[in-house]
């Protein structure tokens, strides 16, 4: 007996039921983080081990992004998985801003904030043995240093190889400053003096309202990190000497023996970039022994590299590496350094382009905390490829790449690395019509690894009734890149299951940010919305994009707001021509770059688009490079060489305005709705405002929408479901 057809999509309108179903997508969960326990051998023989897993979750009635833990039992043989499950119910994790188990599981530290009523925050380095803590340090009150780093960037909680010391980062303590006015309490007195109050430094007159850069969005208040210590036995903190004065540390571990530390350093001379999304700037690998207070430099310190990671026989350091300047995204090589014979290699070169799904390149800032096969011999990553995340399994000797999901019944979409331990590996999988799930599974022998099976630690999700697929668009001879040829792109399709076939129903087209970045095949909450409300969505991957190896991405620099936005353009002439789509019914919205393109599209292609969408977006290129916290930015795009003591001259402020959608405004007949954050760094809420005022002299309808405590990403809860209910009211409005 047959089933029953399904019945058509019917598109959801009602405000009441967008709110609805805006808070039931919206509690999908996202994994970030998995450790994996050790080994534990029953009574007959067989193993287990606990994987330790981290999520969020957004709580609409809080307004807060929810951090919960889980645990999975994972029952094997060192080579098969022979039964998982999950281990209890999920609890929410209070306060911590870091956590780390060392090296045997035997010992975990926590770095717990705190807020009393006065809204005052303490912070605290604790220490756990099993079921109870046995340290507990107060680190604000011990004023050693000021707040501990949590961010991906510099952060580290790193335990030593003898589990007897903590490493981490914390913001260097500054002198106390006060008023030129301010009378000195001591000299009030009698006179007579204990000389304990000399022990005390004295505030410094004068120094209260100092400027003191920061590494910008995403980062503020992050000036000048110190590496400290805690001894575990006494509790003592200390603050490292031997740093170079001009670089930030970060990234910090231990060194093989625990006689010294290794650490990224940023070059913060002459002044600090935005370095959060830009990997390109100067930075290198230092060791500074701790025994005789020595620091130095492992790697070359005229390029950018980041994320090492120390195999699991301490003889070798994997790391990534990329230009100075130049596009902030780059194809990365991969480079080892071997701790006893001080030789540094290239196990994975940069691609320039892929063809015939080729390896395409390693993109992205940070490998696993634990990326390393058991037998030292193997790293696992992900890295974009096209339109999708994929894993790789890289042997360190002959760089060969293995891919870890080409065989096997998996549905399409987009893989992450958590962690590998023991060769137990757990990564994260999702696709646009299926939220985050954790999958596990053995890393197989060398050369068999694409023989790796899949076990899912937590039932799958159901997929939503949405259909996807990729479009390869190459443009047309007129459009080619004449120092890069032949370069094609990408974009994501998404639209509600079983639209009649005569229904032209609208279609959202996104160009991503960047612009070197990438759409992938994964979860994500507004275009699963928008397909729910019977739209369909195009993520469109531009040239340019990470994910095509180099070329694709030098292609872009001197060409923003013409290759971008014609292939934008061109991409959407193409899926309308493909799909059973309404062509008077075409939507654009974007973001930072993506916002850019989206006012060039207006402005390009008048009365095309029905409405227009941009959150923080780009809109003059000229007024922005004074502003910014990456003016390298402005100039790299437009095609003009940056460096520190960069001056554009009146030709080139020219060019950065030529290629700003501002120029176009006067054209734009589309209405447009501004989403703005009012603490945005990277690109400020003035660009937002300047684009705003010259609509509304050009009688152009247009409503901006102001956030408060908001940077750049516009991710607060609260901010992010206003801004999605306002995007469906806008887009309903205009459609009508």
């Amino acid at each position: 007996m047959t089933s029953p057809p399904t019945p058509p999509c019917q598109p959801i309108k009602n405000i009441k039921e967008i709110v609805s179903l805006y808070r039931d997508l919206s509690h999908y969960p996202t994994l970030y983080s998995a450790t994996v326990g050790p080994d534990v051998t029953t009574q007959y023989g067989g193993k287990y081990c606990n994987i330790y897993t981290e999520w969020t979750q957004r709580d609409l009635d809080r307004n807060e992004q929810v951090k919960f833990c889980r645990q999975y039992i994972v029952f094997h043989d060192n080579n098969t998985i022979v039964y998982s499950g999950a281990c209890g119910n999920s609890c929410e994790i209070k306060g911590e801003l870091l956590s780390k188990e060392s090296l045997s599981g035997s010992l975990k530290a926590v770095l717990r904030d705190t807020t009393n009523a006065k809204g005052e925050s303490t912070q605290f380095l604790e220490v756990w043995d099993k079921n109870c803590k046995i340290k507990s340090i107060n680190l604000t009150s011990l004023d050693k240093h000021g707040k501990v780093y949590e961010d991906d960037q510099f952060g580290c909680l790193s335990w030593s190889h003898s589990e007897s010391h903590l490493l981490y980062i914390a913001e260097k303590k500054r002198p106390k400053t006060e008023s030129f006015f301010q009378i000195d309490s001591k000299n009030l007195g009698s006179g007579v003096s204990d000389g304990k109050e000399d022990a005390i430094p004295k505030p410094i007159k004068g120094d209260q309202f100092v400027f003191h850069e920061d590494w910008g969005e995403g980062l503020v208040n992050k000036s000048v990190p110190v590496l400290c210590v805690m001894d575990i036995e006494s509790g003592n903190i200390s603050v490292l000497d031997g740093i170079p004065e001009y670089v930030s540390p970060g990234q910090a571990f231990w060194s093989p023996d625990d006689t010294g530390v290794v650490f990224v350093g940023w070059w913060h001379s002459p002044y600090r970039l935005g370095l959060k999304y830009c990997p390109n700037r100067r930075s290198a690998l230092f060791f500074v022994d701790l025994t005789g207070g020595k620091c130095e430099t492992l790697s070359t310190d005229s390029a950018s590299v980041f994320s090492p990671r120390l195999s699991p026989d301490k003889c070798r350091i994997v790391y990534l590496m990329c230009e100075q300047f130049g596009p902030h995204q780059q194809c990365c090589k991969l480079l080892m350094y071997d701790w006893y014979t001080k030789v540094t290699s290239t196990v994975v070169d940069i691609v320039p382009r892929s063809t015939g799904g080729q390896f395409a390149g390693i993109y992205g800032t940070l490998l696993a905390s634990f990326c390393w096969s058991a037998d030292s011999q193997r790293v696992v990553l992900d890295t974009v490829q096209r339109s999708k995340q994929s894993l790789f399994v890289v042997d360190i000797i002959n760089g060969k790449l293995t891919p870890l999901q080409s065989k096997g019944n998996y549905p399409p979409g987009s893989w992450k690395v958590l962690a590998i331990d023991r060769d137990l590996l757990v990564t994260s999988f999702s696709s646009p019509n299926h939220p985050p799930t954790i999958k596990v599974g053995f890393l197989p022998p060398n050369g068999k690894e694409d023989d790796i099976a899949w076990v899912s630690l937590k039932e799958d999700n159901s997929g939503f009734n949405i259909d996807w697929s990729f479009k390869v668009h190459q443009p047309p001879q007129e459009q080619e890149n004449s120092k890069y040829p032949g370069l094609n792109f990408e974009s994501i399709f998404l639209k509600p299951q079983n639209i009649s076939a005569e229904s032209k129903i609208p279609l959202v087209v996104y160009p991503h940010g960047g612009p070197h970045s990438a759409f992938v095949s994964e979860w994500m909450l507004f275009p699963a919305m928008m397909c729910n409300m019977g739209l369909a969505v195009l993520l469109v991957n531009y040239r340019g994009s990470v994910g095509f190896g180099q070329d694709s991405i030098l292609s872009l620099p001197k060409n923003v707001g013409e290759q971008d936005v014609k292939d934008v353009q061109f991409a959407v002439e193409q899926v309308l021509q493909e799909e059973s789509l309404d062509p008077n019914r075409v939507i654009i919205c974007g973001g930072s770059h993506g916002g850019f393109l989206s006012c060039h599209l207006i402005g390009q292609y008048p009365g095309f688009y029905k409405a227009c969408i941009a959150r923080n977006p780009v809109t003059n290129l000229l007024s922005m490079f004074g502003s910014t916290d990456i003016p390298d930015w402005c100039l790299v795009e437009s095609g003009i060489p940056y460096s520190y003591q960069a001056a554009p001259n009146p030709s080139q402020y020219g060019e950065m305005l030529d290629k700003s959608p501002i120029r176009y405004v006067s054209q734009v007949k589309t209405p447009v709705l501004l989403m703005l954050g009012e603490d945005d760094r990277r690109v400020p809420n003035k660009q937002g405002l300047e684009y705003y005022r010259a609509l509304k002299a050009h009688d152009v309808p247009v409503r901006l929408l102001w956030y408060p405590g908001n940077n750049h990403a516009l991710a607060k809860v609260d901010a992010e479901s206003d801004n999605f209910m306002n995007i469906a009211l806008w887009i309903q409005k205009w459609l009508k």
